[in-house]
């Protein structure tokens, strides 16, 4: 992120923001100095709607204009002349998002360059900055994105189809596999944990009463998630269910990892997001399974965010130095008109 900038570089002021299924994280940094620290930021725990036209595009924008309008005013600047958006669900149901933001913010900021990035670009943006190599972004959630940044390389992608269909070793797919643990035990069925059992009556109440209480939320993904701290909780008491669940969800890490690493960057692979906070139940394994799948990789934890990510993305518009490949769903970059 050193290299000049370009000759049609912007000064000013340039928006960050991050929409995942904890919420939307808005960041304010200077364009020329946004892989600092954000000048000034706002966080709420409302995740952004999603309806049958995908991400609900009006909604994020009734959270982010006026926080946007109130940083501006807290930092000074009379607008931004760049922003990158990262959500959850962009490449797949961002249509909405992209139809409205460029206009909406040209109208409301004067952005004159814009990004509408998938949140695992942002976090790659994050922890790798513009290099090659593969990244890990697990929270609720998990995908895995690496590059080599060329247009012929492109981005790819493995996993991140939400905890249905994928998200596997995710946060969301551990604790759902120690919840069924813990009803395995209180059925009597093998494979049960005694351990997982009385955690999850501690967290939910009986455990009869569990498919009443996470069937019908809407955050069914973050309510599962919650639990994965009790997995490794039980896992360093020495439950051994609990250490085989890490361990599988380490091995569907890894393969991820794997699967997207450019050839020559087996060891640059940036682990970021709150999974990781689990610590050394998790990242043990998951260095164990990384060295089967590839050889001398090494999980590097950085703890910058999907927002950085978005103000390193944007700073890079504003300085016209982008270098991570565009993609018509995974990062789109466009020059937005007034409304």
């Amino acid at each position: 992120m050193g290299e000049p900038a370009g000759r049609g570089a912007l000064r000013g002021h340039v928006l960050g923001v991050d929409s995942g299924g904890s919420g939307l994280r808005i960041a304010v940094a200077r364009a020329e100095g946004a892989d600092a620290h954000p000048l000034a930021s706002y966080a709420s725990d409302e995740p952004v709607h999603t309806g049958p036209a995908g991400i609900d595009a009006l909604h994020l924008l009734s959270q982010l204009l006026p926080a946007a309008e109130e940083l501006a005013r807290e930092v000074g600047a009379s607008g931004f002349v760049a922003a990158c958006v990262g959500a959850a669900g962009m490449a797949s149901l961002g249509d909405d998002l992209r139809a409205r933001l460029p206009a909406a913010l040209a109208t409301a900021f004067g952005v004159r360059r814009l990004a509408l990035a998938a949140d695992a670009v942002t976090a790659y943006a994050g922890a790798r900055g513009q290099r090659p190599g593969a990244v890990l972004a697990a929270g609720t959630g998990v995908i895995a994105l690496g590059t080599d940044l060329t247009p012929q390389g492109g981005w790819r992608r493995a996993d991140g189809w939400g905890h249905l269909l994928g998200d596997c070793g995710s946060g969301a797919w551990i604790g759902r596999a120690g919840l069924e643990a813990a009803l395995r035990a209180y059925d009597g069925r093998s494979g049960g944990s005694a351990a997982l059992l009385a955690r999850a009556e501690a967290v939910f109440g009986p455990a009869g009463g569990l498919p009443g209480a996470l069937y019908p939320r809407a955050d069914r993904p973050a309510v599962l998630a919650s639990f994965a701290p009790e997995v490794a909780r039980c896992a360093t008491e020495d439950d051994a269910v609990a250490r085989g669940i890490l361990r599988a969800a380490a091995g569907h890490l890894a393969d991820a990892a794997a699967t997207v690493c450019p050839s020559g960057a087996e060891s640059a692979v940036a682990c970021t997001g709150g999974l990781f906070d689990i610590g050394e139940p998790l990242l043990a394994p998951l260095r164990a399974a990384l060295a089967e799948r590839l050889p001398g990789a090494r999980p590097e934890v950085t703890p910058r965010s999907p927002l950085d990510g978005a103000l390193t993305i944007a700073g890079a518009l504003a300085a016209d130095r982008l270098l991570l490949p565009p993609d018509t769903k995974l990062l789109q970059i466009t020059r937005p008109v007034r409304g």
